[in-house]
């Protein structure tokens, strides 16, 4: 009688051990994004609802202060709305923009904005986040307001007084001071640059920082513009004593004065 030839089992083994791998890797898979996907939805930043800032404080703080106590040329108006769209735009998410104008009051401004940018639909994940809910939040609290007020930089009322010194130490203690430290300071002021208070007057004193110096205004107005970033867009005068070079420098010190970074003084088109 023949011999019942045993059935091999090597091929099942095998079988078997592959599937208990594929298996094993696949459940890996599964496990490791699920922990992507809640990794990601953890590192969604939560805001606030009001001002679309991160609860845990903006990412950088942009100020821009908008002096319209005397009027000015349309072509200046348009070349300051081109500006104003820029700086916007250069606005980080989680960044927030302070936006004041100019009284004729010292220390006494109007806040026509305040908040950060949330991100628009394209800067979410569309696996943890609605891009959709993303892009409607961003339109209607950030880039809307905004380009409202751009379109109402030439609205205001003229003034006897034109205190901008003061109004940078306003914005600095109210600003600045109370922003997370480390974070990128910037503060733009659109205006002719033309101070005039009883302490200090370029109509009366001209462009002379030594002048300046042993004003009353230099210690009235000190402000310590540490980590701050200045940038100035000048509106044009006529028939003013002496050059917008001239005016340039005298800024251009009071800010290093002042411990603060100056990054320029743009000259903007037009003259009125």
């Amino acid at each position: 009688m023949a011999r019942r030839k045993r059935r091999s089992r090597r091929g099942g083994s095998a079988g078997l051990i592959i599937a208990t791998v594929c298996l094993a890797v696949l459940s890996l898979g599964i496990v490791g994004a699920y922990g992507w996907l809640r990794y990601k939805a953890a590192s969604n930043v939560a805001v606030d609802q009001a001002s679309l800032c991160p609860v845990d404080g903006q990412k950088a703080e942009t100020a821009i202060l908008l002096d319209v106590t005397d009027p000015i040329a349309d072509s200046t108006a348009l070349d300051l709305r081109n500006q104003f769209q820029k700086i916007v735009a250069d606005v980080p998410v989680g960044g927030a923009i302070d936006i004041y104008a100019l009284t004729e009051k010292e220390g006494e401004l109007i806040q026509t904005f305040h908040g950060c940018n949330p991100g628009s639909g394209a800067n979410v994940d569309e696996w943890t986040s609605n891009p959709r809910l993303a892009q409607a939040r961003w339109e209607k609290g950030f880039q809307k307001p905004l380009t409202e007020i751009a379109g109402k930089l030439t609205a205001g009322e003229s003034g006897r007084l034109s205190p901008i010194m003061a109004a940078i130490q306003k914005i600095n203690l109210e600003v600045f001071a109370n922003a997370p430290a480390g974070i990128p300071k910037r503060l733009y002021i659109a205006s002719d640059m033309l101070e005039h208070t009883p302490a200090f007057s370029n109509y009366r004193d001209g462009a002379s920082y030594q002048k300046y110096q042993h004003s009353p205004a230099n210690d009235r107005f000190r402000t310590s513009l540490d980590g701050v970033t200045v940038k100035i867009l000048a509106f044009q005068r006529p028939n003013i004593k002496f050059t917008m070079e001239d005016l340039a420098n005298f800024w251009a010190q009071w800010i290093k004065g002042n411990n603060g970074y100056f990054d320029g003084f743009v000259r903007l088109e037009g003259i009125r």
